[in-house]
């Protein structure tokens, strides 16, 4: 089926609150066209060096079209990070808050973040340690990070066919927003991305607000587009 016939399929079966973040890694910039030219909006990437030659060229066509960095994130990355995306949605770490704000302060631009959890897929980044997504929270909350709009959290279930075990790593994260929303009442954390091509559904099921889906909208990926940048 077409980019545009898959993202009609998907959509159909997707609850009205719950968005789709097409994820584009490994796919060329004309695919991301006819993904925006059928209605697609958002989109994730995991290398920023690819994705900003992608939608440096997507937006001169698209200027709406929204980027959200999904992959762990190198601070030697983060200046390009900012400028391209709208969010970054892998924070995974203090130290990269520091860096975020450092560039996103000079060029006085506002990003969101999510924070990426570790719930159970052992060969994925996340924070492993709530009590350090609190204290990030904290810092926010002092005004720490002022160019820094904390949305909610992110995660990856283990790669398993238990589907238990799948669920228990969503509602894992759910726990978590639900406990850090009633500490932080003044800041808007209900953003749970959760969910991809393989379990989106669970996901949903356990409160996803965002799933990130990318080869049932654009087909195996082309990996000499990673050689292109």
């Amino acid at each position: 089926m077409s980019i545009k016939e898959n993202l009609t399929n998907i959509k159909s079966k997707l609850p009205k609150a719950v968005r789709l973040v097409a994820v584009s890694k490994f796919h060329s910039a004309d695919e991301v066209a006819q993904a925006i030219q059928a209605g697609q909006t958002v989109f994730g990437e995991n290398r920023v060096q690819e994705a900003a030659a992608k939608f440096d060229e997507v937006k001169k066509s698209f200027p709406n079209a929204s980027l959200r960095i999904i992959g762990q994130l190198q601070r030697n990355k983060v200046k390009e990070a900012v400028r391209i995306a709208d969010a970054i949605d892998s924070v995974d770490r203090l130290e990269l808050l520091d860096e975020i704000e450092k560039q996103a302060a000079k060029i006085d631009k506002k990003i969101q973040v999510l924070f990426e959890f570790h719930t159970g897929e052992e060969s994925k980044s996340g924070f492993e340690d709530k009590g350090q997504i609190v204290e990030a929270l904290n810092r926010m909350a002092a005004g720490a990070y002022p160019h820094i709009e904390p949305k909610g959290f992110m995660t990856m279930a283990p790669f398993t066919d238990d589907k238990e075990l799948v669920r228990a790593s969503f509602k894992k994260l759910r726990a978590l927003r639900d406990e850090c929303a009633a500490a932080f009442p003044g800041m808007d954390l209900s953003e749970l991305s959760m969910g991809m091509s393989g379990d989106w559904q669970i996901a949903v099921e356990e409160g996803s607000t965002m799933v990130r889906i990318g080869t049932a909208i654009f087909g195996a990926r082309d990996y000499s587009q990673a050689k292109k940048v």
